[in-house]
């Protein structure tokens, strides 16, 4: 199988019911998932042959699930051209929209949800989708962001080279540094969709800098919580934490929490959650080599769970013909969850830099 070089993947695994006693963190993903050290999964054995969704033209990183009205699952994920190149996420992502009948896929483009053009502080980029439903209406966050105020706007043709020179570019650390949170609402997962005239939270407290990479989630005690990414606030050292914002409705607004969710080691693309069974909330993230677990039970004080590593520091793909090969990159988890927050399958996206596409691993 020839697969073009630096496309992304989405790996799903089907994950089997639990029981749970309230209150205690009893969750362990990795168990469930039956990841042996040296293996992503027990492939060949209790996995079927894995759905593929390519596509040459567009890079895709990071998704979103929710299962619609329809009885059908919808993904809103991040595409940018690949002409452009890898770096190109800042300049010229989009959210699109795929849908399956089933949550493992396969999954077939419908349209695209958000262009990259908004408004004025959307104006470049719509990136990194999660997507949510409270009461009747449907949110859509994401992050974008807009070149300095004072200074000229770029040229497609300049957005283009940025791209193509990355953080070597100029104005690279302008835009990289004014990416801010939206949200999208709807009453349909077909639109239309109404951007907020403005960001919903700017850095403060333990993040500087940026807001980035939301996830939102509501808590037994009806309030709604945001974990999001920002630069660790009083250090120049290249470090990220996870933030805490809280709010009385889904669209703000969030006001961050004094105590960071994790500021003790570089983390990436949290996914949040209340789990009712268990009586408190759990966050998925990658740490550049593998996927953590935090926990806690008021939504503030996160602490390690206790199954905290979910997956192996080295991962392995094999194909339905008996290919085999290692992946670099496994970031932008996300946990497909049923009523009460229990998991039904996890997504994730990955690079391994040589082959990309969009894969899903479910049971047989």
């Amino acid at each position: 199988m020839t697969i073009k070089k630096n496309v992304l993947i989405y790996v799903l695994v089907l994950l089997g019911a639990t029981s749970a006693f309230s209150g205690e963190d009893t969750l362990n993903l990795k168990a469930r998932m039956e990841f042996p050290e040296e293996s992503f999964a027990a492939l060949g054995k209790r996995h079927a042959v894995p759905y593929i969704f390519a596509d040459r033209d567009w890079y895709q990183w990071g998704c979103g699930v929710i299962k619609g009205g329809d009885g059908k699952f919808h993904m809103f994920y991040a595409r940018w051209p690949q002409a452009y190149g890898h770096s190109a996420w800042l300049t010229h992502s989009e959210i699109a929209h795929a849908v399956s009948e089933r949550p493992e896929g396969p999954y077939a483009y419908v349209d695209t949800t958000l262009s990259r053009v908004g408004g004025e502080w959307d104006a470049i980029q719509a990136h990194n989708p999660k997507i949510m439903k409270f009461g009747n209406k449907y949110y859509l966050y994401y992050i974008a962001t807009q070149f300095d105020a004072e200074k000229k706007p770029a040229t497609q043709d300049e957005l283009i080279e940025i791209a193509r020179r990355g953080g070597k570019g100029p104005r690279w650390n302008e835009l990289r540094n004014n990416q801010r949170i939206g949200v999208a609402v709807s009453d349909s997962l077909c639109g239309p969709w109404k951007r907020c005239a403005t960001p919903l939270i700017e850095p403060a407290g333990p993040i500087k800098n940026i807001t980035v990479n939301p996830t939102v989630c509501q808590g037994g005690n009806g309030r709604f919580y945001m974990m999001l990414k920002g630069d660790t606030a009083g250090t120049d050292k290249w470090h990220r934490s996870q933030a805490i914002a809280i709010a009385d409705t889904p669209e703000g607004p969030f006001v961050i929490q004094p105590k960071a969710a994790i500021s003790d080691f570089d983390t990436e693309d949290a996914d949040i959650w209340f789990d009712a069974n268990r009586e408190r909330f759990y966050a998925l993230f990658h740490m550049h080599k593998n996927i953590g677990l935090i926990t806690c039970e008021d939504g503030m004080n996160w602490q390690k769970a206790k199954s905290f590593k979910v997956t192996p520091d080295k991962v392995f793909f094999k194909t339905g013909i008996g290919e085999k090969y290692s992946v670099k990159r496994v970031e932008r988890p996300f946990l497909l969850r049923d009523d009460r927050g229990s998991p039904v399958l996890l997504f994730a996206a990955v690079l391994d830099g040589q082959v990309s596409y969009n894969i899903s691993l479910g049971f047989e």
